[in-house]
């Protein structure tokens, strides 16, 4: 039957578990910087290579915190994954400023940390200069429409969707801020999200590197940095095989060498703003069965729900679940693996085929390192879990408390009722 390792064992999960109760999602700290490092090695030919980890995938500074410690900056796309960047020690051009619709507040903490802003529009242009002023360095987003196929149910096909500028609008973009001022120029695409296929991304390099020798060509301007963004999916299911970084790298460096280098545009920066390749195999939502039911199907209820893991339900998404110690068991039995929310699309699988689960099992739900936790919500009244961090000396430790009834209430006045 289909495995997927687990770096603890179920008694190590029960000793967890009288110390912070399920659901918590936990994260393998080893494995994280191992995989950060990977990723830098591969294209440590590049000029300059950074790797803006997105923050909005894993917003927790401790998160951020290690992978700053191994060269990573931060893609952030709000206030408040700007402030955790800040917190994290992620300062200047350490961070990459991709949003949209943003409000006047959000460019002037960017500006004030110094980060590189990526326009999301023409107009923003105009609303960053009256609001924040314009920095020295701009980056604009691309949206190459109807010119590059693909896109999912995640991100949208790019003719569809919401972000970035056209060809035609970026050239005019790139002419406004040369004439006010503007001394250096980034370009940034995102097109795809949880694509497998590394060709995908070799191909959206070529397409961005024949832009950069045309902007050259056409007005004169030398970009300096280039931004893949992200999109680098991650083996969600057993059989599937992880993006092979060194294939990708070796592509884009072929094709950089034959339009960049070749053109006399050499150095070029280039960066990338990955989030679920860096820490989505090394999370797992924790959870214990509370309850078993058998009516037209067999269910398998745990203390965990969608407001713990939104992918499954919003998306239809895979998640690989294995039983704690039972890994080596038959895998006889079929079941729908739920939650407890009023909504019948709180499922974390659907006719699942696994071993037979009694009450009290522990169940872990595997690849939730990104967009995990950080897609939670309230919903019904569910409180979010708390996040723990396995630690590479074996010790574990809570980077972010269970909410509590009490946080809940928070906001809410019961005073005048």
């Amino acid at each position: 039957m289909p495995v997927k390792n687990v770096p603890l064992s179920k008694e190590q999960l029960s000793q967890i578990i009288t110390r912070y109760p399920t659901p918590f999602h936990i994260y393998d700290e080893a494995a994280i910087r191992a995989n950060a490092r990977k990723l830098l090695t591969e294209f440590d030919w590049a000029p300059g290579f950074k790797e803006y980890f997105a923050v909005k995938a894993t917003p927790n500074p401790y998160i951020l915190k290690i992978l700053y410690e191994e060269g990573l900056g931060a893609d952030c796309s709000s206030l408040a994954e700007l402030i955790l960047a800040e917190k994290s020690g992620i300062l200047g051009e350490e961070i990459m400023f991709s949003s949209n619709n943003t409000p006047a507040q959000e460019y002037r903490l960017a500006r004030k940390l110094g980060a590189v802003i990526n326009l999301d529009d023409i107009t923003h242009i105009e609303y960053l200069e009256e609001h924040a002023g314009l920095p020295e360095l701009i980056s604009f987003r691309y949206n190459p429409g109807p010119l590059r196929s693909g896109g999912n149910s995640i991100i949208g096909n790019p003719e569809e969707s919401k972000y970035g500028l056209t060809r035609r609008q970026l050239m005019d973009a790139y002419r406004i801020v040369e004439a006010k001022g503007v001394k250096r120029c980034g370009l940034h695409t995102m097109i795809i999200s949880n694509e497998l296929d590394p060709n995908f991304f070799i191909e959206t390099a070529s397409m961005m590197f024949d832009l950069v020798v045309e902007i050259y060509r056409s007005l004169g301007i030398r970009m300096e940095m280039v931004n893949f963004g992200g999109g680098i999916g991650i083996p969600y299911r057993p059989g599937e095989k992880a993006v092979d970084l060194s294939y990708l790298s070796n592509g884009i460096r072929q094709v950089y060498e034959e339009k960049i280098v070749s053109n006399g545009l050499h150095p070029l920066k280039l960066t990338m703003e990955s989030g679920r390749m860096i820490t989505g195999p090394y999370g797992y939502l924790v959870s214990t069965v509370l309850h078993k039911k058998e009516i037209y199907k067999n269910y398998v209820g745990l203390d965990a729900s969608m407001a713990d893991l939104m992918r499954p339900g919003m998306y239809g998404a895979y998640h690989h679940i294995t039983v704690a110690g039972k890994e080596d068991l038959p895998h006889d039995h079929i079941y729908d693996v739920t939650g407890s929310l009023c909504e019948n699309n709180d499922k974390f699988a659907i006719d699942r085929e696994l071993p037979a689960i009694e009450i009290g099992d522990i169940l872990i739900i595997h690849d939730t390192g990104a967009h995990g936790h950080a897609m939670g919500f309230n919903y019904n009244g569910k409180l979010r879990p708390a996040e723990l961090l396995l630690r590479t000396d074996g010790s574990v430790k809570m980077i972010r408390r269970a909410e509590t009834v009490e946080d809940y209430f928070a906001t809410l006045d019961f005073s005048g009722l």
